[in-house]
Formats: C-alpha cells, sequence, structure tokens
C-alpha cells in the first residue's frame, strides 16, 4: 500500500487516491485493492462506484475490498482474540459480541467493536482513559490477526471478496 501520508492534501475521492497512489508508486502496480464499506448504499452501488473512478486511472487489475457495513463487521467474530488485543486473555467481562448471523447486521460495528475492547480491558480510571485511545493500534492488531478460515469465513461480504480475488488471480 502506497504511504498516502506522503500525500498531503490528496482528495478522499477514489479516483484521487488511485491515481495519487500510482504516482507514488511510479506506476509500477499490478494490482489496485481498493476498499470502501457497503454501509447503506449497498455492495452493487459501492463496486459501480469503484468501477467508474478506476476507469479514470490509468489503474492495471483492480479488486474492491467491500464489506457490507465496515470493516470492524468482520473483526467482531473472534471473542479470544479481542481479549488478547485488549491485554486480558483471562477476562469474563461481558463483551456484547453478535451472533455470526447478526455480524454483518450491526448499526455500528465500529463502536461495538470499541466498546467490545474496553469491556475485554476491564480496566478503570486512567488506565481505561490510555486504553480507549489505542483503538486504531488494536483494530490493526485484529486485522493482522484475523484468522480468514474462521468465523469470517461465513460472512457474505468476505465470501465475495474471496471470489474478487480468486477471478483476478486465475
Amino acid at each position: 500500500m502506497p504511504p498516502f501520508e506522503q500525500l498531503r492534501g490528496v482528495p478522499k475521492d477514489i479516483e484521487s487516491r488511485v491515481k495519487a497512489g500510482l504516482r507514488l508508486m511510479e506506476n509500477r502496480v499490478d494490482l489496485v485493492m481498493v476498499h470502501r464499506d457497503a454501509d447503506n448504499v449497498g455492495s452493487l452501488a459501492r463496486r459501480e462506484e469503484i468501477a467508474g473512478a478506476l476507469g479514470k486511472t490509468a489503474a492495471p487489475a483492480w479488486c474492491p475490498i467491500i464489506p457490507v457495513r465496515m470493516t470492524e463487521a468482520w473483526l467482531l467474530l473472534d471473542e479470544t482474540l479481542i481479549r488478547q488485543v485488549a491485554g486480558n486473555p483471562r477476562g469474563k467481562a461481558a463483551l456484547g459480541l453478535p451472533k455470526l448471523h447478526e455480524a454483518e447486521k450491526v448499526a455500528d460495528p465500529k463502536e461495538l467493536l470499541r466498546s467490545a475492547l474496553l469491556a475485554a480491558a476491564q480496566s478503570t480510571g486512567r488506565r481505561r482513559e490510555r486504553d480507549g485511545k489505542r483503538f486504531n493500534q488494536q483494530r490493526r492488531q485484529l486485522l493482522e490477526r484475523l484468522d480468514r478460515h474462521g468465523p469470517v469465513s461465513k460472512l457474505s461480504s468476505w465470501q465475495q471478496l474471496l471470489t474478487d480475488v480468486d477471478a483476478i488471480a486465475t
């Protein structure tokens, strides 16, 4: 992934980001992966948005990454990992995590994940305040450790991602 932080002032629309990324990588790119949450507009609308934006660039092959709500919905399925990342693997506090069939329907998975991480840490006072500021780092750790063959593999948005990747790889 290109270090976008080196390109201050690049608009956050897909076309601008892809063009900036291609410049940054000196057009030595084999595949562009574009992440856009489906949110309330749906997966098909996001696919069309991505295709339209990439049609205006010199991007080579591309693959959409479109979680049904937010990427965080994929991270709500592994209670053990959430407890580990929160720094309290033996904790017993209720985390309020959804069942597998509910994960893609959670209204605000990012906020639920934030709450679950804080609950899992079971910290109080200043430590809880400090733990609350670690959300982005913890989310990154959860993504890096995501069990691709675990419960997430049963979600429709994950299955679509694998189909898209397979289509490009073959």
